[in-house]
């Protein structure tokens, strides 16, 4: 990785070690649809695995919602330690995890009935590509609130910062 692309990282989440996963990648978009890729097979494996354990007599619903409730956490930790790659303020992270995350959910909904109710695209490529649309705004929602973290403040023996402007 190149000083460019490391300081890149750094600048977006607060840390100069890119990490194992952004090291093989090289870029955080990439490292960000990987691990994305990953949670979403996990999703619906647990999907799945939900719908099997609590039979027929449970609304499938209910495995969708504890589907989630497990896959979020997962999604956290990996996006925190392999993308984001940032420390502290877990709490505040998640919770802002979780909002983008519903707010995704929210832009979802509302583009992909916009697309097929008001603008007339057939369902399957429209729910693709409002898919697409909304992980990529995901990323940045992600990169800059879930995981934003300020700007490291100068020590008193860098000086004021003047010199480098």
């Amino acid at each position: 990785m190149s000083a460019g692309e490391a300081g890149a990282h750094a600048g977006a989440t607060g840390t100069e070690d890119p990490g194992p996963l952004l090291r093989l990648v090289r870029r955080q978009e990439l490292a960000f649809a990987v691990v994305g890729g990953f949670n979403t097979a996990l999703g619906m494996t647990l999907t799945v695995a939900w719908l099997a354990v609590l039979g027929p007599d449970v609304p499938p619903s209910v495995a969708v919602v504890a589907a989630y409730g497990i896959s979020i956490v997962i999604a956290f930790v990996l996006h925190r330690t392999l993308v984001f790659r940032v420390r502290g303020h877990v709490v505040r992270d998640f919770l802002r995890f979780v909002a983008v995350n519903s707010g995704g959910l929210l832009l979802n909904i509302v583009l992909l009935e916009l697309a097929v109710s008001v603008l007339g695209f057939p369902d399957k490529p429209a729910a693709v590509a409002v898919m697409g649309l909304v992980a990529i705004a995901s990323f940045f929602g992600h990169r800059y609130i879930s995981f934003r973290r300020e700007p490291a403040a100068l020590s008193p023996s860098t000086g004021s910062g003047a010199e480098q402007l």
